[in-house]
């Protein structure tokens, strides 16, 4: 069997902030096609990793690399790798008064273009590209015009999120609990939002602490971090389990 071209690989990664460890020995690979998803409890490591990904400054590499597309960005700018291709959607998005949602969508969309030495978007061009990315996910155009995320619900920020996802089409996407806060409706629409973008051309990485996003979504691995390592890889099987026994199951079972 041929496997599929590798998106993102993370090596012996150790990390830490303000001098104290907090990702320790993280290895992760992800192929081009797979959705992988990240459980574990509160201060896991989860979030990190996925900041640490995209290159937040605050975080300290001191060991290992990542590779995204075969290119060492271990130290990369985050600019430098969203324009490679990593998108992370926020758990908590920022509210941006005065900036109109569509002014800051055009800007990320032509920014992306810029670095591919693509032609920018116009206003009239983007409306009409933007427009069928709110109809692909069933968005109310009415948001555009909204200053970004401000008195947005929270279903509403994270369907924003899944809108810029779309736009920016981006090979690695991290959704960060992009299902915290979401009734059941909500969240259903979000599944679909985030079932209809993957595709083999592309990897998602959930982190969630939820099995009702695991069983929408059925990702093709699940991995459970504790105090900053990945300890466990496992199927859909693994969210059933930690619901049931919760993660001192888990814990009880394996050698960290």
């Amino acid at each position: 069997m041929i496997k599929n071209e590798r998106i993102l690989e993370i090596n012996n990664l150790n990390v830490n902030i303000n001098n104290k460890p907090i990702i320790n020995n993280l290895s992760l690979s992800i192929e081009k096609g797979e959705i992988h998803a990240i459980m574990g409890k509160n201060g896991s490591g989860k979030s990190t990793l996925a900041k640490v990904i995209a290159g937040h400054p605050h975080y300290e590499v001191t060991q290992g690399n990542i590779i995204l597309k075969n290119n060492n960005i271990t130290h990369k700018e985050p600019d430098f790798r969203s324009h490679q291709g990593i998108f992370l959607a926020f758990q908590y998005p920022v509210e941006v008064p005065g900036v109109s949602n569509i002014d800051f969508l055009r800007l990320a969309y032509n920014s992306k273009q810029k670095a591919y030495n693509k032609k920018e978007a116009d206003p009239l061009t983007f409306f009409d590209l933007i427009n069928k990315k709110l109809n692909d996910i069933e968005m109310d155009k009415k948001f555009l015009d909204r200053h970004l995320n401000e008195g947005f619900s929270g279903g509403e920020k994270k369907k924003n999120e899944i809108l810029q996802m779309s736009l920016l089409n981006s090979e690695l996407s991290i959704l960060d609990e992009i299902d915290s806060g979401l009734d059941i409706d909500a969240l259903k629409k979000i599944a679909d939002n985030i079932k209809y973008f993957s595709n083999e051309n592309n990897g998602i990485i959930l982190i969630t602490h939820y099995k009702r996003l695991i069983d929408y979504i059925k990702p093709n691995y699940i991995h459970v971090m504790h105090e900053g390592q990945i300890i466990y890889t496992g199927d859909n099987s693994t969210a059933t389990n930690i619901e049931k026994y919760g993660y001192e199951h888990i814990l009880n079972n394996i050698k960290i």
